[in-house]
Parts: C-alpha cells; sequence; structure tokens
C-alpha cells in the first residue's frame, strides 16, 4: 500500500505515461524569491495549458506553506475548487509571511491525478 505522498506526480518522479502530463499539469508558482518579513506580496499559481471540460479539466488547487521552525507542518494557505467550462485554474493571492519556507501547490486533475510544485521564499527581516 503506497503513502499518499507517494501518489502526487512531480516533474522528478513522472515516469511512463506521466512524463507526457508535466507541462500541462504541474501548477506553476509565480512569487518573488525574497519578501520582508510581514508584508504582502502576490503569489500567482497557474496550470495548463490546460482543457477545461466536464471530462477532463483541473478541478482544484491548494496551496501550502511549510514554515522554517513551525512544530506542525505544512500550513494550508488557500483552497480553490473550480467549475469546468465556466474557469480555468489560475489564481492570485496577496501573502504576508514573517518566516522562510517553502509553497506547495497541489493540482488536480480529473483524469490524471494529483501533480505538485514547490518553491522556497526567503523572508528578510
Amino acid at each position: 500500500m503506497k503513502s499518499f505522498g507517494e501518489l502526487i506526480y512531480t516533474p522528478e518522479t513522472a515516469s511512463g505515461e506521466a512524463i507526457s502530463k508535466v507541462e500541462s499539469h504541474t501548477p506553476r508558482i509565480d512569487a518573488p524569491d525574497t519578501v520582508k518579513a510581514g508584508e504582502l506580496f502576490k503569489v500567482r499559481i497557474r496550470v495548463g495549458p490546460h482543457p477545461s471540460k466536464v471530462e477532463h479539466s483541473i478541478r482544484r488547487l491548494e496551496l501550502y506553506f511549510y514554515e522554517e521552525g513551525r512544530g506542525f507542518n505544512p500550513v494550508l494557505v488557500a483552497s480553490m475548487e473550480f467549475t469546468p467550462v465556466y474557469t480555468e485554474p489560475e489564481v492570485e493571492l496577496s501573502l504576508r509571511l514573517n518566516k522562510s519556507g517553502i509553497l506547495y501547490a497541489i493540482g488536480y486533475c480529473n483524469l490524471h491525478g494529483l501533480w505538485e510544485a514547490r518553491k522556497e521564499i526567503r523572508v528578510i527581516k
């Protein structure tokens, strides 16, 4: 029996048929590499190009933050659901961090499963 984490595809772990899905299914995180502690900054997450049809679409994006020094990680920062045909899997969020860490975006495709991207964010005082 696999752990849940083993069921999530990443560009580094995709194999077989999943290799051909890396570009169209892996979320992309656009955010600065360095931010000031306590100041708002923008994070954009998107997947695609990807179909937005009932039979094949990105249905959900979740953003987690692994905070350095925190006892229990990660923190769920945001969760967005998308309705096929009407929406595209792209969101922009305003975040405020006080410690450095790693953002993890998880996207869910109803045909091709869960896909992960990550981005390190360094917080300066």
